[in-house]
Formats: C-alpha cells, sequence, structure tokens
C-alpha cells in the first residue's frame, strides 16, 4: 500500500477510468477488463485512456463510454521546443477534462509514472495501480502486485486486479468490438489484393493471417520459415495473408514474392481493418505482436511463436497454441545472448508449427 490512504469512496463506482497507454498487444490483454468491472459494478460508466495509435482497438466497443486520447506527441512537441508555459497549459486543459467527468475510480494498468501521473490528475478518491515502477505508487493510493509467473493465461496481470476489485470469476475475458465499417473496407481490399496476384494452384476457399512481424528482430521468426509455411498452407487451401503496419512493407514484399496465392496487406489496413481480417480468418499465426494478440482476444485458431519473451502460456481459450522452448538464455527479452543466431525462434521449424495450425483447424484440444 502506498502511504497516501484513499477517502471514504462509494462502494458502487459510478465512473471508472482505464489507464493503459500503450502498447497494443497490452491493450488488447488489457481489455478482459471491461466485461470484469460491468459484472463487477453494474451501473458504472466504463472509459479508457490511451494513446493515439491505441485509439482504433477501443472505438468499436459499446461498452465503452469514450476513449480518451492522451497527447502525448503534443507534449513531446511542446517540450522539446521549450515550450514549457504552453506545456503547462495543454496539462492544465487535459486534467480539466479529466477531472470535469468526476471519476470515482481510476485503475493504472501500466504501472509506470506516466500512466500513474495521469491516474493522478484525475483526482479521483479511489486510484488503484499494477506494480507500480519508477515512483507511480507515490500517485496511487493502492497498488496491486501479482505474483510472478502464478497465472500463465494471456492477461494475467489485468486478471489479479480484477480479483483484486471483487470482479466474479470467469469475468475477465478480452472484449475486442469490430465495427461494421472497418471489416467492410478489409473485405474490400483483400478482394482487391488477391484479384491482382497470381493464382494458386488450387481454389483457396479460407484466409490464413500471418503476423510476422514486430520491433524487435530477436522476436522475429525466420523468411525462409515463412516461405515454406505459406507453401504449406496454400497446399491445404488456405490463402496467406501478410498482415503489418506502413514500415513492414518492403520485408513482406520480400516475403510473398514468388509465391502465387499469398496476399500482402501490410501498410494498407488501418488497426481496426487489420482487427476486421483477423476476425474473419480461420487461422492465425504470428510472433509477439500485438496482431497475434487480437487473434488469441477474438478467438480466432492462433499459434503464437514465442523465443526471447514469453508474455503468456496459454491463451484465453483453447484455441491458442503457444510454441516456446525454454532454452537456458530464454527469455533474454531486450539483451540477446546469442549474437544474432537467434536460436530460440530458429528452432521452431515449420515442421513444429504446421501439425499445431492444423490441429486447432480441426478443433483438437
Amino acid at each position: 500500500m502506498n502511504a497516501a490512504q484513499p477517502p471514504t469512496v462509494a462502494p458502487q463506482p459510478r465512473r471508472i477510468l482505464i489507464v493503459r497507454l500503450s502498447a497494443l498487444g497490452d491493450v488488447v490483454m488489457a481489455s478482459g477488463l471491461i466485461p470484469a468491472l460491468q459484472a463487477r459494478y453494474p451501473q458504472a460508466e466504463l472509459h479508457w485512456v490511451c494513446e493515439a495509435a491505441c485509439v482504433p482497438l477501443l472505438r468499436h466497443n459499446p461498452r465503452l463510454a469514450s476513449v480518451i486520447v492522451w497527447p502525448r506527441q503534443e507534449w513531446q512537441a511542446l517540450l522539446r521546443a521549450r515550450r514549457y508555459l504552453a506545456l503547462w497549459r495543454a496539462i492544465g486543459a487535459f486534467r480539466a477534462r479529466l477531472r470535469a467527468l468526476r471519476f470515482d475510480l481510476v485503475l493504472d494498468c501500466q504501472g509506470l509514472l506516466k500512466s500513474a501521473l495521469i491516474a493522478w490528475l484525475t483526482g479521483a478518491p479511489r486510484r488503484v495501480g499494477i506494480i507500480a515502477r519508477e515512483g507511480g505508487r507515490w500517485l496511487v493510493h493502492e497498488v496491486v502486485t501479482p505474483v510472478a509467473g502464478a497465472d500463465p493465461v494471456m492477461g494475467s496481470e489485468y486478471r489479479h486486479l480484477a480479483r483484486y476489485l471483487g470482479a466474479p470469476q470467469g469475468s475477465f475475458r478480452p472484449d475486442l468490438a469490430v465495427g461494421d465499417e472497418p471489416r467492410s473496407r478489409a473485405r474490400e481490399a483483400l478482394a482487391q489484393e488477391a484479384a491482382g496476384t497470381p493464382s494458386a494452384p488450387q481454389p483457396l476457399t479460407a484466409v490464413a493471417a500471418l503476423a510476422p512481424f514486430t520491433t524487435r528482430p530477436q522476436k522475429h521468426w525466420v523468411d525462409e520459415h515463412w516461405r515454406d509455411l505459406c507453401q504449406r498452407l496454400i497446399a491445404r487451401g488456405l490463402r496467406p495473408v501478410i498482415l503489418g503496419g506502413p514500415s513492414d512493407q518492403e520485408a513482406a514484399l520480400r516475403l510473398v514474392a514468388g509465391l502465387p496465392g499469398v496476399v500482402s496487406l501490410a501498410g494498407k489496413l488501418r488497426l481496426d481493418e487489420s482487427a476486421a481480417l483477423i476476425a474473419d480468418a480461420q487461422l492465425l499465426i504470428g510472433v509477439d505482436t500485438g496482431l497475434t494478440h487480437m487473434g488469441s482476444a477474438l478467438g480466432v485458431p492462433t499459434v503464437a511463436l514465442f523465443g526471447s519473451t514469453c508474455p503468456y502460456r496459454q491463451g484465453p481459450t483453447p484455441r491458442t497454441r503457444v510454441l516456446y522452448d525454454a532454452l537456458p538464455c530464454s527469455p533474454c527479452r531486450r539483451r540477446p545472448t546469442c549474437g544474432g543466431a537467434y536460436t530460440c525462434m530458429r528452432g521452431l521449424t515449420v515442421d513444429r508449427v504446421m501439425p499445431v495450425a492444423l490441429g486447432l483447424l480441426q478443433g483438437a484440444p
């Protein structure tokens, strides 16, 4: 507990704010708090504050009263320009907006100083944080610290918070909503790209979404494995569709070069459109990235390839399988010791991945 204890608060809050600013995968995993909080506090309005990049994951959810954008880039630009008075006014305006909503309960689900600061700016009478690093514990009233490794299932720390708040057993489950317009745009984009792609030797009647890209090379799978995987999926009548952001376009084109039937939509879909395409897919295979976590959250049969990281060992449902070898050097996270060999990811061969993927497609446990 923090030294600053909360005053007496109402047992049934009217408005609750979830503070999870980034990253995409963690926003996906924290989304399970939405149904959990609804079950615990059925009369409360739920709001969320996040960075602009994460807004598309949340804005279609009818169970959120609002999604508030933290203007991080604006604040950083003012700081770099040394426009301190303008920065102070911007922070003041953001504080006023938060306080106008009169939150009764605020959850800092990021556990960093920046997220705790936003929780503090609300002035809420009860502020609860997870782990609370970087001095954030002094800006919240209560700190919840999950036991590391005690829960192997996706979103364990957020589920621990839900239990701490008294949410009913089983009420925590990922809650991503897919909008009608993003779904239509995703289907149209796929149809257009598929029409301009060399035909496969046989009809491709289903979609296998692939998520090969992330921010760190030690989390990537081997390019040759992806190409081999694509060929095997096509032989099974599945159309591989490469997903990713604008910075992944060049790498995606290298992956699909010379492979008839493979479509790259990397950089061609917005985030909510990518979520919609994943929701339509029959299978998803990906590395440790937000798109892979979205497959698990949406209940799509998902094979998650982990090596230098292992954010969870089980998905929220049996439709997710995690492939991970607990090597002596794993997980190295941001400090690889293999000199670029990335043995942990190379060891996940296509011969290991394909049987797992086909088992999920056939409904095997």
